[in-house]
């Protein structure tokens, strides 16, 4: 296998998509609505979330019967494009409308989809990923927690961790075991279940992170009850379903624009110009943040066109990764024009921020040394 990354020239849909979503993130600045912030889409903001639903940004690629509104994945992805380099808080519904969303529709029970779809759209019903377990991290065919058939459904048992917004959503995707681990066959007896989160038997507690906000959690499930109709797919293609999924969670444009309002809050900064480092440093994220924009489009439009880019995508997502730990680095080292001016504070309190942060971003949705067993196993090295 051969990866190639086309040139895509975007249709005049998504221009004009852009020119919506700029227009309405001015009114929203101007209404102090958000401030700017790197990693927007971890920032969880139930009334920013709602205005975007109200704006129909949300659930653009879905079936109008489901809310949606049947437009490109190139649409789309100017819309989520605009949104990170805005520093927008779209952490509430960026897991539903990424991934959890198409998962449903492609592998859910029409009841499931009546029952998440139309809230998602609205920017009204969130969504947590449910793989990584204690003791079983990026070795997700070791996960633990059970599920066992009763009547009319399922009896799940166990516990997740690390779940980006799991103390705030509404409903779970999430992989248990429903037949005993097979040591020859690790992959096999795997299934995602569809878990409505306020239900009896579901314990959530948040966890802090470095930087002080509790992004994520740890829920336990005792005896939860899961109806037949919220599981994915067929029972035991779990692991086909998740690999699948993560095709969308690995190739967006927050893989590598997370620090973006950082570098614009860097040249508003006014960075000492006439140095030839702060121009080889300042060009030379440019250049790599182009370059993976247009990988990003790629994928995109291989998703567009129903392709299955798993092995760009965690390309995508290690290159991109690595690039968003470079920039704060990069930047600590300008010097500014003014460094103790008020107009550099946005920029200073930023930079302090992230790069506390930035630890965080080779781990979340996949560690290099996964990534690159991903990208091997798909060139046909291993």
């Amino acid at each position: 296998m051969s990866l190639a990354f086309e040139a895509v020239v975007l249709p005049p849909a998504a221009h004009e998509m852009r020119k919506r979503v700029r227009s309405f993130l001015r009114e929203q600045l101007a209404a102090g609505a958000f401030v700017p912030r790197c990693s927007g889409w971890t920032i969880f903001d139930r009334e920013f979330s709602r205005s975007c639903g109200q704006a129909g940004f949300i659930g653009l690629t879905w079936p109008c019967e489901w809310g949606g509104q049947a437009r490109s994945t190139l649409e789309r992805y100017v819309v989520v494009e605009e949104l990170l380099a805005a520093g927008a808080p779209v952490g509430a519904h960026w897991i539903a409308d990424r991934q959890s969303g198409p998962q449903i529709l492609r592998h859910g029970s029409d009841a499931l989809k009546a029952a998440v779809l139309p809230g998602i759209v609205r920017g009204e019903l969130f969504c947590a990923i449910g793989m990584s377990e204690p003791d079983s991290g990026s070795d997700l065919a070791s996960v633990r927690s059970r599920g066992e058939r009763v009547d009319n459904g399922w009896r799940i048992n166990g516990r997740k961790i690390w779940t980006s917004s799991g103390h705030l959503a509404d409903v779970m995707i999430g992989l248990f075991r429903t037949d005993p681990a097979d040591p020859k066959r690790r992959h096999a007896g795997l299934t995602q279940f569809a878990i409505d989160l306020h239900s009896p038997g579901v314990t959530r507690r948040a966890i802090r992170n470095i930087s002080g906000r509790e992004d994520f959690s740890e829920i336990t499930f005792d005896d939860v009850f899961v109806p037949d109709t919220h599981v994915l797919g067929q029972v035991g293609d779990g692991w086909k379903l998740v690999t699948g999924e993560l095709a969308y969670e690995r190739s967006g444009p927050e893989r590598f624009l997370s620090v973006f309002p950082l570098l614009v809050e860097c040249l508003r900064a006014r960075p000492k110009a006439d140095s030839p480092l702060v121009q080889a440093e300042l060009g030379r994220s440019v250049a790599h943040l182009a370059a993976l924009r247009r990988m990003a489009i790629s994928i995109a439009a291989k998703l567009d066109a129903g392709g299955d880019p798993a092995t760009e995508a965690a390309l995508m997502k290690d290159l991109g990764n690595a690039l968003e730990r470079e920039i704060p680095e990069r930047l600590r080292s300008l010097a500014l024009t003014d460094p103790a001016s008020a107009q550099t504070a946005p920029y200073r309190a930023l930079l302090a921020h992230t790069i506390v942060d930035a630890t965080s971003y080779t781990l979340r949705g996949g560690t290099p040394e996964v990534l690159r067993g991903m990208i091997a196993r798909g060139l046909g090295l291993r």
